[in-house]
């Protein structure tokens, strides 16, 4: 069973883990600090059996969820832990008013991609050499929130 919850400040270490096993420029303390101390931003995380697994930073704001972060540990991908973090986000959003979600993601992240497609999101543009090590562009993809989640099963 997943549970998905707010950050609490003990679960801080393991969301830190989390993103340096996900990624190459992976967020550090002071920057989850910032974040959380913004009146609209959220992170909730993902847990099996007390193991934190994965996690999500958002922000709702002016009608709009911006998904900022999405990780995932690596054995605990393809098992639908990114889909839970992000279904939630967006019933959150929705909850709260927002009409359109955004988000960026390397291209190359085949993965990710496709979860965000299943999900509703589209490419509406795209960030040349926006990623580094490696370098990679970044996809800017949007859906409105009513759309998204409709098959959430996966």
């Amino acid at each position: 069973m997943t549970l998905v919850r707010v950050l609490a400040p003990d679960a801080l270490d393991a969301v830190l883990a989390v993103d340096a096993e996900s990624f190459s420029h992976p967020w550090t303390r002071r920057m989850y600090e910032e974040e959380l101390a913004q009146a609209d931003a959220q992170v909730w995380i993902a847990s099996v059996d007390a193991e934190v697994v994965g996690a999500c930073a958002f922000r709702i704001q002016l009608g709009e969820l911006q998904i900022h972060n999405v990780a995932v540990r690596l054995a605990w991908r393809r098992v639908g832990i990114g889909c839970r973090l992000v279904t939630h986000a967006l019933a959150l959003a929705a909850q709260a008013g927002a009409t359109v979600a955004w988000l960026e993601v390397r291209q190359a992240n085949a993965g990710a991609r496709a979860l965000y497609a299943r999900l509703g999101f589209r490419e509406v543009a795209v960030r040349r050499g926006y990623y580094a090590d490696p370098l990679d562009d970044a996809l800017v993809m949007s859906a409105p929130i009513q759309l998204i989640g409709a098959d959430s099963s996966t």
